[in-house]
């Protein structure tokens, strides 16, 4: 081997690194020789000089391409061995098998003229500190680069110019093979056939690639294996949403061959490293396409469709698909005030109202941006759309249609005219062609070419006729839309009819539903927008939910003598109904009593050492609510009788306990022990207990205010909310109060000790 001088001690002291490369696991496979001869090198370093126990071999790039960016385990670690002095040599075939990249490749040089490393092939042995074996070294890897970009070339030509002719053949998707002389046709199993066909059944019938996982539970989907194994078998398993996306986006269904439809791209991180990724081409990028290639399971129309259908399910672009759920104009609610799409959430008991949550997250929320029940907004909706499609509005809507069929049939009349003269022309060069005697070719060769050419100008002649007519689709039929304004509302509100397919006809006819900006509460403002521009606007009451005031006033003047079955009685024969339209129950009455504090009748009287809730809370001078919350979380010893009326047990030493949680409570006896005043560190800030009376209004509003947010506080070291006060905070707090209904502010003072 050429220049063994170059090897010293310096060299021997260190190791000998066998660094071992083939491109593809093909290569490993099927071309063992190479790799034999790539082992045989640890031969060679010891036959240079070096022991056997420091001739290291690295192999974990077996199978591995030398391309810039791969991910190379065992070229990394050849340069941790070069950078770190370990090296002594790097022995290979050919320095090519090291990188195949002019920077990976020059990084190696420098470092291995850094450290005295030397590089040996079997053309010999190069020393980097040597200027001369340096541009030799350079030399062969530009030309090993140079190599892999020709090759590469040269086989990328090679596909392309085959799949510009449709013949590069590459893995079928299930549902397609290759028959004997490589042609792509369908599979001849009938139940993968079928299993196909019902895919593209079921995505027409649902809308969505779920509705298709859906409608295959249970029943098993074919799939084509390749490689391992299982190559070429057919293997059966769940369909899952990932491979029904496969289906509908793969253009080979629809008999379209096509050819580069994604591409590799690479980028590099921060760090330097260098990742390549696959990405999808859009349709306009694909450099090879087809149509009626082979045989398809749908047309290429129906593709098209498809990729519309799955576009406007995409939402994460925006979109807002109809989906399953009773509020039917969801996804198309928008705030008049903020002008911001209305969100749907569902309510406890089946309710659903549209809310106009995103603006209040974002504090981007008007004066006039309001919530509101669906079932009020959907009533309107849907009433105004079928009175849209009476027989009286298709009469209408025919009588304008009959005046576009006659525009389209004068636009189609030039078209059809072009035609008809095109196949008469035809005919003419026929009826010449065949009257020719056979034996004068000279004349029938002539007549033969006109007539072709004859033919080929009714093929276009055709071909534009049709164009026309695909530009403008022919009108429905109207028997068929009378027939469908009689059964439509019969339709709507049948039982098998879901709300899905509800909200797909709305949307069909409705743009767009806005909740107009309306000061008043109690009513709403709705404003329509159909497909063809036109807009209605619609005022409407709300539903109130809260309990009607006649139906309060009722239980209110009989609570006090009539149990609670004598008061649903009453209530049903004078056809009261609760505030969500529903009859009164026996929960229904004892809720309202709780709410409006009417006192249930006492049939049976209190055993003896026992009394009522409220007799408790007035001797023990406490909230209602407090006592009750004692006896609900079994803090004292009570029952229920059977109106539901809770009996306390009472004597001394119950109440003396009472007394004495009072005392220790820093809620109920805010000027007690128990209530520790705030530190110093807080001076200038203020407790719920003295935000709650100045404001006058409950603590537990306090906290919720601050819960949400909408009052700034932070814990003390006794674990007590401390609330910055000033003239501003305290505005801002009454604005709050003024713009909540739930309760009736009132003005308190507090003294700078915190007493009223």
């Amino acid at each position: 081997m050429n220049g063994q001088g170059k090897i010293r001690s310096s060299h021997l002291e260190r190791q000998a690194v066998i660094y071992l490369r083939q491109s593809t696991l093909v290569q490993v496979r099927e071309n063992t020789e190479s790799t034999q001869r790539q082992y045989g090198m640890a031969d060679e370093a010891v036959r240079l000089g070096w022991a056997r126990v420091d001739v290291a071999v690295i192999d974990a790039d077996l199978g591995t391409s030398g391309r810039f960016g791969a991910d190379r385990e065992g070229f990394r670690q050849v340069m941790a061995k070069v950078c770190l002095g370990e090296a002594g040599a790097i022995l290979g075939l050919e320095v090519s098998r090291l990188a195949r990249s002019s920077a990976d490749f020059a990084r190696l040089l420098e470092l291995a003229r850094l450290t005295d490393t030397l590089l040996i092939d079997d053309d010999g042995i190069y020393d980097l500190a040597d200027i001369n074996d340096r541009l030799l070294l350079g030399l062969k890897g530009q030309m090993s680069e140079a190599e892999l970009h020709i090759l590469a070339c040269r086989m990328h030509g090679a596909k392309k110019a085959a799949a510009a002719r449709g013949e590069l053949r590459f893995p079928l998707p299930v549902g397609y093979v290759y028959d004997d002389e490589g042609l792509c046709v369908l599979d001849p199993d009938e139940q993968v056939q079928a299993a196909i066909k019902d895919v593209f059944a079921a995505f027409a019938a649902g809308g969505s690639a779920y509705a298709v996982v859906s409608a295959f539970v249970g029943r098993p989907f074919p799939l084509r294996a390749f490689g391992g194994i299982w190559a070429g078998q057919l293997r059966w398993g769940p369909l899952t949403h990932a491979r029904v996306l496969g289906v509908l986006n793969n253009p080979c269904y629809a008999g379209t061959y096509v050819y580069g439809r994604y591409t590799t791209r690479r980028r590099v991180e921060p760090d330097g490293t260098v990742h390549t990724g696959v990405r999808l081409r859009t349709r306009s990028e694909w450099p090879v396409v087809i149509h009626d290639h082979h045989d398809g399971y749908i047309s290429w129309d129906d593709y098209l469709d498809n990729q519309a259908k799955l576009d406007a399910n995409c939402t994460h672009d925006g979109a807002r698909p109809p989906r399953e759920g009773m509020a039917l104009c969801q996804g198309i609610m928008l705030c008049g005030s903020c002008g911001r799409p209305m969100t749907t959430r569902y309510h406890r008991g089946g309710r659903a109202a549209y809310e106009c949550s995103a603006s209040r997250a974002d504090q981007q929320a008007t004066a006039t941006c309001r919530s509101i029940a669906a079932d009020t907004v959907d009533d309107v909706v849907t009433e105004r759309l079928l009175a849209a499609l009476t027989p009286q509005q298709i009469a209408l809507a025919l009588a304008a249609a009959d005046e576009v069929a006659d525009r389209h049939a004068r636009s189609h009349r030039a078209a059809e005219l072009a035609l008809d003269r095109a196949r008469y022309e035809a005919d003419r060069a026929e009826r010449a062609f065949t009257r020719v005697e056979p034996e004068n070719r000279l004349v029938a060769r002539t007549l033969e070419t006109r007539w072709e050419a004859k033919l080929a100008a009714l093929a276009e002649a055709g071909q534009a006729l049709d164009t026309v007519r695909k530009t403008r689709p022919p009108l429905p039929e109207p028997a068929a839309l009378k027939a469908l304004a009689t059964d439509l509302p019969r339709l709507w509100h049948a039982h098998d009819t879901h709300d899905r397919d509800r909200k797909r006809l709305l949307r069909t006819m409705i743009a767009d539903v806005t909740l107009l900006p309306e000061p008043d509460r109690h009513q709403a403002r709705i404003g329509i927008r159909w497909h063809t521009g036109a807009t209605d606007e619609i005022t409407v009451m709300r539903n109130d939910l809260r309990t009607p005031a006649a139906a309060v006033d009722l239980i209110t003047r009989l609570g006090p003598t009539h149990t609670d079955e004598e008061l649903v009685a009453e209530l049903a024969a004078a056809g009261l109904t609760t505030g969500k339209k529903r009859p009164f129950d026996i929960k229904a009455v004892r809720w309202a009593r709780h709410a409006y504090r009417v006192r249930a009748p006492r049939t049976l009287p209190f055993r003896e050492g026992e009394i009522g809730i409220d007799d408790m809370a007035r001797i023990l001078d406490v909230s209602y609510s407090a006592a009750y919350y004692w006896v609900t979380h079994h803090r004292l010893d009570a029952r229920q009788d059977r109106s539901g009326r809770w009996c306390v047990t009472w004597n001394e030493t119950v109440e003396a306990d009472c007394r004495a949680r009072i005392a220790r409570s820093g809620h109920l006896n805010p000027a007690g022990p128990g209530a520790h005043p705030l530190p110093e560190e807080v001076h200038g800030c203020l407790s719920v207990h003295d935000v709650a009376i100045r404001l006058g209004v409950p603590t537990d509003a306090v906290y919720y205010w601050i819960r949400v947010h909408k009052l700034h506080a932070r814990r003390t070291t006794t674990g007590r909310w401390s609330i910055p006060w000033n003239q501003q905070i305290e505005d801002s707090a009454r604005q709050l109060v003024t713009r909540t209904r739930n309760f009736t502010p009132t003005t308190q003072t507090i003294t700078a000790g915190g007493a009223v």
